[in-house]
């Protein structure tokens, strides 16, 4: 495990799931990332996380590229599908079992969900009981593979959230690599491919702090770089609930870009003045490249989207 050198060139990457189309909070999380990267000289890639077959939506992915593409975004390279890449999680897998880490688990949702043995995170998630953790109970085959995590702290320094810290024993429990519908988990892909994609910081929604722990356990495991992580924070309703393509979020207006970009650079604490509604796209861009100040960031997992 090695954490990334301050002298590597700045890799960073936008990774939108491709279940609906683009709304605020996905444009806030784009911006920040873009800007992070541009501001720096460095590389922004995308990644369609795709993973999750169920939830992806026909023709989501190319409209989401129209989209960044309306709103004058410009990434480097080609897009990185993650439904191309079973054999890299698969090969990932292989390595964590060598280790005696991973283990065979025959809980359904249905049995997890009535356990009397099951605890809430303080995140409100749901923290597996270790059911299956010393062997498969009789009469039961394995449904999912986990991975055994030890009664120990996660710690990092986030860009923007300041030092996390999360004991995964009592926080998160052993989690999932391989579904019971035979897909990779989440927590696997990304990790497997920022390395393949060779990412040096990674800045995204505060929705995926408490995953990240996980993330930074599976890089130490399959010896792998530990990017930076900066978690900006996330645009949620008037009822406090996240933006989001399942809550049917309000997609983008291609149309006019300028006025929802401006209103990502307010929401990330740039001050964009009125004005910069009225000027061209290259120019409104222009502008948030010179005066982007990560510091300026507010310190918090959510805010208010703009009405």
């Amino acid at each position: 495990m090695s954490d990334i050198s301050q002298n590597t060139h700045y890799r960073g990457r936008f990774a939108p799931s491709p279940s609906g189309q683009l709304h605020f909070g996905s444009l806030a999380a784009a911006v920040g990332s873009f800007l992070d990267a541009r501001s720096r000289g460095g590389s922004w890639l995308l990644r369609m996380e795709d993973v999750d077959r169920p939830r992806c939506q026909s023709g989501a992915a190319d409209d989401i590229l129209r989209t960044l593409a309306a709103f004058g975004f410009e990434w480097d390279g080609p897009v990185l599908y993650q439904n191309t890449r079973d054999a890299a999680y698969a090969q990932a897998l292989a390595q964590l079992h060598a280790t005696g880490r991973v283990f065979p688990c025959a809980c359904s949702r249905r049995e997890l969900a009535d356990s009397q043995l099951m605890r809430l995170a303080g995140d409100g998630a749901k923290v597996y009981p270790g059911t299956c953790r010393a062997g498969l109970p009789q009469g039961k085959t394995a449904r999912a593979w986990r991975l055994r995590v030890d009664d120990a702290v996660i710690a990092f320094e986030d860009g923007v959230q300041g030092r996390i810290e999360q004991n995964l024993a009592s926080e998160a429990g052993d989690f999932v690599l391989l579904r019971a519908d035979g897909l990779f988990a989440y927590q696997l892909a990304v990790v497997v491919d920022d390395a393949e994609q060779g990412i040096t910081h990674v800045v995204r929604g505060a929705d995926l702090l408490d995953s990240t722990p996980r993330q930074i356990l599976l890089q130490r495991l399959l010896a792998l770089p530990v990017p930076a992580y900066v978690h900006l924070p996330v645009a949620v309703d008037a009822r406090g609930e996240k933006l989001s393509k399942r809550s049917r979020a309000v997609p983008l207006n291609v149309e006019q870009p300028q006025p929802a970009l401006r209103a990502a650079l307010n929401f990330l604490g740039q001050a964009a003045p009125m004005e910069l509604e009225r000027v061209s796209l290259a120019e409104l861009w222009r502008w948030a490249r010179e005066h982007w100040n990560p510091a300026r960031i507010p310190r918090q997992r959510s805010l208010s989207a703009p009405e």
